[in-house]
């Protein structure tokens, strides 16, 4: 997937149409039921494909927890942080021929554990998100971010990894710590697979072949991601939502090899320092190693 190009008109129409300004969240995200096109029990494979169009192509998958009081990020990802993430993508050329997916995270005991939506070049992508249904079920900590792990390093196909070697992204969001494991009773009821359970551990160092894995803390002081995915927790307050754009940019300007000060150097003076706290604690490194 991943025809078209993402325009800013594009948005403002469908921003129009749906009359997203003012809305709450119930009334963005209209679904009261997973649809089975985003239902990872019926997906086979989600692909980031190159074309004559995208020739190289650069899957980005970007997974929100939807339980409990998380809706206001999703809000806020739908109103704000999606077109600018876009715009910036696309302006700066930052990343060749980006491709979106979307994922809503729950906890393997909801009805809709996980949903993702195909890779994406074009206003799609937000289409798309909002025909997912916002559960908000769970909100107990831990979560189970490790849900969008396993479906990127099983049921994805891109061709920036088969073609070329280069990674994809990951940016799981959220406010919790990690379950240890995912059971293979939940991936049989999750994702129709027969497989053995696998820690998450396991997880992180599977789905890492073929994607660079960030995991963005929203305060919940329980970094039980530092163990699984050292060097990639990135660490923001609730009320810094509005930032992610320029904090998802920075980390993957850092992992293309740009040094914390120039990254910083390109920043407007209200978004450094929270950009700067955020990726304080990033690293570049070769994948996790069991």
């Amino acid at each position: 997937m991943g025809f078209g190009s993402y325009s800013a008109s594009d948005w403002s129409r469908l921003r129009e149409s749906k009359k997203l300004d003012g809305a709450s969240v119930n009334e963005i995200f209209k679904s009261r039921k997973m649809d089975d096109r985003y239902n990872p029990y019926y997906v086979d494979k989600r692909e980031a494909r190159d074309s004559k169009e995208h020739p190289n192509s650069t899957p980005i998958a970007i997974g929100v927890d939807v339980t409990g009081s998380m809706g206001y990020l999703s809000e806020e990802i739908i109103k704000n942080s999606l077109n600018e993430l876009m715009k910036k993508l696309y302006s700066t050329d930052l990343v060749e021929d980006p491709q979106l997916m979307f994922a809503a995270i729950g906890d393997v005991t909801d009805n809709a554990p996980l949903q993702v939506t195909q890779f994406e070049s074009d206003i799609r992508i937000a289409e798309q998100l909002m025909d997912l249904w916002i559960e908000g079920r769970g909100g107990d900590s831990p979560e189970d971010y490790q849900l969008l792990w396993y479906f990127l390093a099983k049921h994805t196909d891109i061709d920036s990894f088969k073609l070329r070697k280069k990674k994809g992204y990951c940016f799981t969001i959220g406010d919790a710590a990690f379950h240890d494991d995912l059971s293979a009773s939940n991936i049989r009821k999750i994702f129709k697979d027969t497989d053995k359970s696998h820690s998450s551990r396991e997880l992180a160092n599977m789905a890492s072949e073929m994607y660079e894995l960030f995991h963005i803390d929203l305060n919940s002081g329980k970094n039980s991601a530092a163990a699984l995915i050292p060097g990639r927790v990135i660490s923001m307050k609730p009320d810094e939502v509005n930032y992610l754009p320029e904090v998802i940019i920075a980390a993957i300007q850092f992992t293309n090899g740009m040094d914390k000060n120039s990254i910083m150097n390109g920043l407007n003076p209200a978004s450094k320092p929270i950009v700067e706290h955020a990726i304080k604690e990033l690293k570049v490194g070769d994948r996790i190693k069991l």
